[in-house]
């Protein structure tokens, strides 16, 4: 059953969700706006993917149920909550049921921004950075993925992505404005700065490498480009979505007008900001 919902809002959305009776979605803690009063809240520490989210076990000894069905559900849902706690995401989710008729929930994400609703069809997998997540279907599993050591020593960003599959509507957010880029449509390889990678399809090889090399340019480029030394590479051929505004550039900027920034005048590798 598709989710019906509608994104609404200019420099800050919002995604308003019509669900029918005994349809349920979750979402992050700390994401939720409104309900109706006929929709449930529900707070857990288990995703769809871990047991938490699904159904109960059944009691007796047939199937999944019994101690051994609690236990594994128990163990499931343990490496869902450590593997979250590791990303530096919400340890819990809350999910809304309606009961007894149609249902009405709002979700938001925590950043001046675009949202966009992505639609799995249990073929292709799609990849978010940290915090992109808002909500989804109870049939959309939420998981983390970890990105190579390589990758992650050298790009700090990326290095920890969330992960969604199955079959549903998944809602993300992201700061600024969103763009939809293929990078098959650009010689199948496309170079961005790390903060600015909000999702990506399954099948889009991620990683990050060096800008310029060790001499008098690539140091210029770090030093005084802003960037740092490192940007996220896309590859091959599916959808990429990126986003106007990092959450660095924000930071920055709200310390500099508070009179405290830490970044100075030149910048990327001369940046104190702790985020």
């Amino acid at each position: 059953m598709t989710l019906q919902q509608e994104i609404v809002g200019n420099a800050m959305q919002m995604a308003v969700v019509s669900l029918h009776p005994g349809q349920t979605v979750y979402c992050e803690a700390g994401k939720f706006l409104f309900k109706t009063t006929n929709v449930t809240m529900e707070t857990r520490l288990g995703g769809p993917s871990g047991g938490g989210g699904g159904q109960q076990p059944q009691s007796g000894g047939g199937g999944g149920g019994g101690m051994g069905g609690m236990l594994r559900q128990a163990m499931g849902t343990a490496m869902q909550v450590g593997q979250r706690a590791l990303a530096g995401e919400s340890l819990a989710f809350q999910y809304f049921t309606a009961q007894g008729g149609e249902g009405t929930v709002g979700f938001a994400g925590v950043l001046p921004g675009e949202m966009r609703a992505l639609e799995l069809d249990g073929t292709r997998a799609w990849f978010a950075e940290k915090d992109a997540f808002v909500a989804a279907e109870s049939t959309v599993d939420f998981g983390i993925a970890f990105q190579g050591g390589r990758t992650g020593m050298k790009g700090g960003e990326g290095f920890i992505l969330e992960k969604f599959t199955g079959r549903g509507t998944v809602i993300i957010a992201g700061a600024g404005n969103f763009i939809d880029l293929d990078p098959a449509d650009f010689g199948g390889r496309i170079e961005v700065d790390t903060g600015c990678v909000v999702a990506f399809e399954e099948g889009i090889r991620y990683g990050v490498q060096r800008v310029g090399g060790l001499n008098r340019q690539g140091i210029m480029n770090a030093v005084f480009g802003g960037e740092g030394l490192s940007l996220a590479t896309l590859e091959g051929q599916g959808r990429v979505i990126l986003q106007s505004l990092t959450i660095e550039s924000l930071a920055n900027a709200l310390k500099k007008a508070q009179g405290g920034d830490k970044q100075g005048p030149t910048g990327g590798l001369f940046s104190t900001n702790a985020g």
